[in-house]
């Protein structure tokens, strides 16, 4: 069991505490996209380097999630979500400041770095302070936060540089940051996991595992698929993933059990989340721009008509929270996904050179109660398929994958997009958004199959005398 020490910790601050640091995490991730051209203006810098600004982000985010999370289980999952706070804080301050773009790179990278370690810690800290039956709810709250950073990051980017400057989407972390700080350190309790020392070897290979395959992806619609520096990437990180799943089967203390995928509800949970990933993150990377530069809104006009879609999460996933506390996960996580792969499919249908927003708008409903449906649910389903003290490699794995399913959709419809349309015109933009989109459907529909093989959840019997069965943690054990 994982030890706790109480510091007048409680369940609602532990919620807002969480929340708030998996929004500026998630928000990070897209956030920069719509400021792309202001930063270039004002720090020079030629296509590449702006796409490092988004890549350097992405890709110490994904390669070090599960590090962090192991290190929070070894050190103190409090200490070292404070540590990353802090060290997330500085380095959007960094950027904010920086005077050229090699410096906002570099910030960037820092910042991801920071993320990696506090995103995985705020499902761990959560989990620990919410009374098991009331968890559901908590990640409904925690879901739709973090629904609501990832979907409006092209609104919130551009909103502020439109109206204010592309510095204050750094600096709005950093009021933010000095406010959570001293709120964690005295309002949140800590804990530990297994306290097994850190596996070295298996954090070195699958660092370098996700490295490759990440850097390889964020590389590839760039610079070619047949790319020699791409290629080695993904050759060379699939090689590495490999290694590391060879070596965790047979090490006495791996970072990430194999045992734990031998749970339908574990495997089946994790590749539902990468698929979702692969068709949300891919068709909000397109369709936010099909509204600016076909349809012809700014920036903030975008975001706004997309709030149907992004806004959605804040009122429903609370509700799918307690639906899956009442039901099970499952049938509210594969409902929401069947939603979401009707709402992209339906885009994909309607979208035109000049189509109207009244349209588009049932779609974009559709896909916003989709998306509210998966996210606390599904956050559940994670934290509740390992022990208690494995919950904490679990969350790091579980959004590692997430990013790389994020990074696997920019790239796979990207070049769907380039191979069938492009910039030409709005008639070229919308050919090769299509099918696109149909792709991103189909991916987020293969999450809701994946998402049917985790067992239901059995209903609870009045036992007539004390139980004398297995134990919890026996039975996460033997679940298949």
């Amino acid at each position: 069991m994982s030890q706790q020490t109480a510091r007048g910790g409680s369940a609602a601050w532990a919620l807002v505490i969480t929340s708030v640091a998996g929004f500026m995490a998630a928000l990070d991730n897209l956030v920069v996209t719509t400021a792309l051209p202001s930063i270039r203006k004002d720090l020079g810098g030629a296509l590449p380097d702006l796409e490092w600004t988004v890549s350097a982000y992405t890709l110490t985010f994904a390669v070090l999630l599960m590090f962090g999370a192991a290190l929070g289980d070894r050190f103190g999952r409090r200490r070292l979500f404070i540590a990353g706070i802090t060290v997330f804080t500085a380095a959007s301050a960094a950027a904010a400041m920086a005077p050229g773009i090699d410096s906002l790179i570099a910030a960037r990278a820092v910042q991801g770095a920071g993320a990696a370690v506090m995103m995985p810690l705020t499902l761990t800290l959560l989990t620990a302070a919410v009374p098991e039956a009331r968890r559901g709810m908590a990640y409904g709250i925690w879901g739709a936060v973090n629904g609501l950073a990832v979907a409006s990051g092209p609104l919130v980017g551009g909103s502020l540089t439109e109206h204010i400057s592309w510095q204050w989407i750094f600096w709005l972390n950093v009021p933010l940051g000095l406010i959570l700080v001293p709120l964690a350190r005295l309002r949140l309790a800590e804990s530990h996991g297994t306290g097994a020392p850190l596996d070295l070897p298996g954090t070195l290979l699958a660092s370098g595992g996700l490295f490759g395959i990440v850097y390889g992806l964020v590389r590839g619609p760039v610079d070619g698929w047949t790319g020699a520096v791409v290629l080695t990437g993904l050759f060379a990180g699939t090689a590495l993933l490999v290694g590391f799943v060879l070596y965790s089967v047979r090490a006495k203390n791996p970072m990430l059990p194999m045992r734990l995928f031998r749970s339908r509800a574990f495997s089946g949970i994790n590749a539902a989340s990468l698929l979702m990933f692969l068709g949300m993150f891919g068709s909000i990377f397109l369709l936010s721009q099909y509204m600016q530069g076909v349809l012809g809104y700014s920036p903030t006009e975008a975001g706004l008509r997309m709030l149907p879609w992004t806004g959605m999460p804040m009122l429903v996933a609370p509700i799918a929270g307690i639906l899956s506390d009442r039901i099970g996960g499952r049938p509210v996580v594969a409902t929401g996904l069947f939603l979401q792969a009707l709402g992209l499919g339906h885009l994909a249908v309607v979208a035109t050179a000049d189509a109207s927003y009244a349209a588009q708008l049932p779609a974009l409903i559709i896909s916003g109660i989709g998306m509210a449906l998966y996210f606390a649910p599904a956050s559940n389903l994670v934290m509740s398929s390992v022990r208690p003290k494995e919950q904490g490699i679990a969350s790091g794995a579980n959004n590692a994958l997430r990013e790389v399913g994020g990074a696997l959709g920019i790239a796979i419809m990207a070049s769907i997009f380039a191979s069938r349309g492009g910039y030409e015109s709005g008639q070229a933009f919308v050919d090769g958004m299509r099918p696109a989109l149909v792709t991103g459907a189909a991916a987020v529909a293969l999450a809701g199959v994946a998402t049917l093989f985790i067992p239901a959840r059995r209903r609870p019997t009045a036992p007539t005398s004390p139980p004398a069965g297995p134990t919890p943690e026996a039975v996460l054990e033997t679940a298949s």
